[in-house]
């Protein structure tokens, strides 16, 4: 069995605890409550399941350049990881882990593994540059098809207040008028865009860990191995 020098839920439990020490009990509360709630309803939220096809879809490159799912799945399958946007503090997180457990073993099975947020560029590249990610990060434009998945979630009013108030424009997190982003989420394609693993994480401080990813693909006993 592979292992890793830490999981990713540990690193979430360190900036927990890091959050309880500096946030205000009423951000804290907040931003607790909005997860929860979101936990609560994701088994009556709708989404695509293993097995299903999709449509055709476009994402962006930072230089502008065109990468369909059919181009992604050309030569087998692919991993995307979907994120939220570039300054969220959880992603911030979650991407590095993955570049460090994750994409060294797809690369060496030449399967490609791509970040995925509806945050504009040049914003949205931020995320790759400051953390040094050695795969794509790519724009789903207007959150097309990340609504197409069914994986979006609404702010609600508390999280639309606090992001108003500091400045935000919903704009700037994903090119609409509309307070919504993806739900972190793991998605393996096939050739023909057939979906064969999808896990959503509803609550954004529990994600998918490496080796869920690996077992999905069949390499689970390729991991690599970290010292402790």
């Amino acid at each position: 069995m592979s292992t890793f020098s830490s999981s990713l839920q540990s690193r979430y439990e360190a900036l927990e605890a890091e959050r309880r020490k500096t946030w205000s009990p009423e951000a804290l509360a907040g931003n607790v409550a909005q997860r929860d709630a979101l936990v609560r309803a994701q088994s009556e939220t709708g989404h695509v399941k293993a097995g299903d096809v999709l449509s055709p879809h476009v994402l962006l490159e930072a230089k502008g350049a065109r990468i369909t799912l059919d181009d992604l799945v050309s030569s087998g399958p692919a991993v995307l990881v979907f994120f939220r946007f570039a300054g969220c503090p959880a992603c911030n997180i979650a991407l590095p882990y993955y570049a460090e457990t994750l994409a060294p073993v797809l690369k060496a099975a030449s399967i490609p593994l791509v970040a995925v947020s509806s945050q504009p560029f040049p914003e949205l590249d931020s995320i790759r540059a400051r953390n040094d990610l050695p795969f794509p990060v790519l724009n789903d434009p207007e959150l097309t098809l990340s609504r197409h998945l069914g994986i979006t979630y609404l702010f609600d009013s508390t999280a639309r207040e606090a992001a108003i108030s500091k400045g935000g424009r919903s704009e700037a997190l994903n090119g609409t008028s509309s307070w919504e982003l993806p739900k972190p989420t793991i998605l393996v394609l096939n050739p023909g865009r057939v979906v064969s693993f999808i896990d959503i994480s509803p609550d954004w401080m529990r994600r998918t860990e490496t080796p869920t990813i690996l077992k999905a693909l069949g390499l689970e006993h390729r991991g690599v191995s970290h010292a402790a």
